[in-house]
């Protein structure tokens, strides 16, 4: 039987449905809909940048609309969610801790993110602090001092950083909370005081397998390179997996216009009995999901894409944390954006819009209202449009005031 045709944009419009990048939210957001949006992610990725908003709690507003960012710490606590290393640093669904346990059990495998000399040569202050923390209770980075010779900067973490984020990576921590977004560790045998190992673990080959499940249940639709990107995974073999999955009845092969063959996830088969239209008109993070494989969203968006905040000022194309415009299922846009919190004015230093997009008043209406929901999430009063192309600047001006407006 011949693979499924789909046009250019079906395969968008399954990969933003998967995503939950469809449609707009029709109503005021749940707690529930928090966890419900991040187990169909399956990853939260976190970064601590806050310019515009942090990342994390820009994710799921993309997908839920206002949202109280208060949830994301009380589900943290109440064990809902756990972080570890999954795509990046990831808040991750409670369920899903015996898919990254083998890791913990094997850090030296991590790479930059654990150092095992370090853990020898600080040994006993090691057993110290982590028979304070069991004497005492979580501990933040915070509650150690540094000492007097130490040098702040990026990555230059005082000792009791280290310590603690190396036992993090080793499992022997977990984050139970954030204080202003600073991560507060517990014992692990505290947090997960069912947790056995020797009943509750999965091997790395069952856990690598689920691993790619969710992924390919998260994308949707998918190339096969995409797949192991998802969580990181290494030497996957592919072609054999896909074969077993096909004839399991997980995924489907389909053609796709201009892209050849593809693999459709059997959660994503429904959408194809009716067509799929996207309504939704979203910023993004530049750490979203949809965004954060950068070959994956050229290939399938035509959007080239790259965070130029670690870029030298001078060699910068557009700014210092541009966010993409998701846009009724295209990339059409993106902005160099800062949030001057003190004067409440969402500050837009400049707005670009892709090759080939038509400024029509369906566009310039959505750009607004979306531009303004969000800076009302942001607790803005003004909206500040420094720079846009001529016909958007037209039609919006230098800005906007947002008291009053609906």
């Amino acid at each position: 039987m011949a693979p499924i045709s789909l046009s250019r944009q079906t395969a968008r419009n399954l990969h933003l449905a998967a995503q939950g990048l469809l449609h707009t939210p029709k109503r005021k957001a749940r707690y529930e809909d928090l966890l419900a949006v991040i187990r169909r992610m399956s990853l939260l990725q976190i970064d601590t940048i806050n310019v515009v908003a942090r990342s994390p709690y820009l994710v799921v507003y993309s997908r839920l609309g206002e949202w109280p960012t208060v949830w994301l710490e009380e589900a943290l606590a109440a064990g809902h969610l756990f972080e570890y290393w999954a795509h990046e640093a990831c808040f991750i669904p409670a369920e899903d801790y015996p898919l990254l346990r083998h890791r913990m059990l094997q850090p030296e495998t991590m790479g930059w993110k654990y150092n095992a000399d370090w853990m020898r040569q600080h040994a006993d202050e090691i057993a110290d602090l982590l028979q304070h923390i069991a004497e005492n209770g979580p501990v933040r980075s915070a509650d150690f001092a540094a000492p007097s010779a130490h040098q702040p900067g990026w990555w230059s973490w005082k000792p009791h950083k280290r310590h603690l984020e190396n036992l993090f990576t080793a499992g022997e921590l977990m984050v139970v909370g954030r204080k202003n977004f600073q991560r507060i560790y517990d014992l692990r045998q505290r947090v997960l005081p069912e947790w056995n190992d020797a009943l509750h673990m999965l091997s790395e080959r069952e856990a690598r397998e689920q691993m790619l499940r969710n992924s390919a249940r998260s994308l949707g639709i998918f190339r096969a390179e995409w797949l192991p990107d998802y969580y990181r995974l290494k030497r996957v073999a592919l072609k054999e997996t896909l074969q077993r999955w096909q004839e399991e009845g997980v995924v489907v092969p389909v053609m796709v216009e201009n892209m050849g063959l593809m693999w459709l996830h059997h959660d994503a088969l429904a959408h194809l009995e009716a067509p799929l239209k996207a309504t939704h008109t979203a910023i993004l993070s530049p750490f979203d999901p949809l965004v954060w494989h950068r070959r994956r969203v050229q290939e399938l968006f035509d959007f080239v894409y790259r965070l130029e905040c670690y870029t030298p000022a001078s060699r910068r194309q557009y700014g210092y944390f541009t966010l993409p415009l998701l846009h009724r299922g295209e990339l059409k846009a993106r902005l160099d954006a800062k949030m001057l919190r003190h004067e409440r004015i969402l500050q837009i230093k400049n707005l670009w819009l892709e090759e080939g997009t038509k400024v029509n008043a369906s566009l310039i209406n959505d750009l607004r209202n979306t531009i303004s929901r969000f800076a009302r999430w942001q607790s803005a009063e003004q909206v500040m449009l420094e720079k846009a192309p001529d016909k958007l600047s037209q039609a919006l001006g230098a800005g906007w005031e947002l008291t009053g407006q609906a």
